[in-house]
């Protein structure tokens, strides 16, 4: 079984939301491919079980594009480059009434750009490089878990230093997934209504040649 990423906060999660992310993988300058569903397992056939909650995440660069569903991801035709989503809308918030939780997912793949796009995000320091600064609102979040999922589901957990940085150790070819989260009090609006707690889930995806 897969190790729970971050497992301080998916204990707080519901049991559909537990060990779920949202994440991107593109191949040169082709589709981009969005799953929901677990990174360091392998893809169940027909997609992850909680696939059809992932409905229509907003693809920053192709905001219109069409999203066709596909047997376990969302495929789209993005502008060249690297591509970012985030989607707020795939678990409906939980808990009792007053103390609601809900949950924001953000997703990037590629690291040519180090501009961070998204509100929570994990950016390359320069382009192609290995190591990665995570951002809230463009400022370093320091000190905090950032799981690195290698090309073969070998999972590292690394901790971004007073700087934000990470260096992520790549050690063969393929595609590498980076995953973080933050836990925030506070009222926050979501589509289903207005929540105590939010989490947001941020993933970012690589291929290393």
């Amino acid at each position: 079984m897969k190790k729970l990423l971050l497992s301080a906060l998916l204990l707080t999660l519901p049991t559909a939301a537990q060990a779920h992310e949202v994440w991107i993988e593109r191949d040169g300058n082709g589709p981009a491919r969005i799953y929901l569903g677990e990174p360091a397992e392998i893809l169940p056939v027909g997609g992850d079980p909680e696939f059809a909650k992932l409905k229509a995440p907003r693809v920053l660069s192709a905001p219109d594009a069409k999203q066709a569903r596909k047997a376990g991801f969302l495929e789209v035709a993005v502008p060249a480059g690297d591509v970012h989503a985030w989607d707020d809308n795939v678990f409906a918030p939980w808990g009792p009434d007053g103390k609601k939780e809900g949950i924001v997912y953000y997703a990037r793949a590629g690291r040519a750009d180090t501009k961070a796009a998204l509100p929570f995000e994990i950016a390359p320091v320069t382009p192609n490089d290995n190591r990665f600064v995570l951002l809230r609102n463009g400022k370093p979040v320091p000190k905090t878990q950032v799981t690195a999922i290698s090309p073969d589901k070998w999972t590292k957990t690394l901790t971004s230093d007073e700087a934000g940085t990470i260096t992520v150790p790549v050690s063969s070819a393929g595609r590498y997934l980076l995953t973080a989260s933050l836990k925030e009090e506070g009222s926050h609006a979501t589509p289903a209504g207005t929540v105590a707690t939010i989490h947001r889930i941020t993933t970012t995806s690589f291929v290393a040649p």
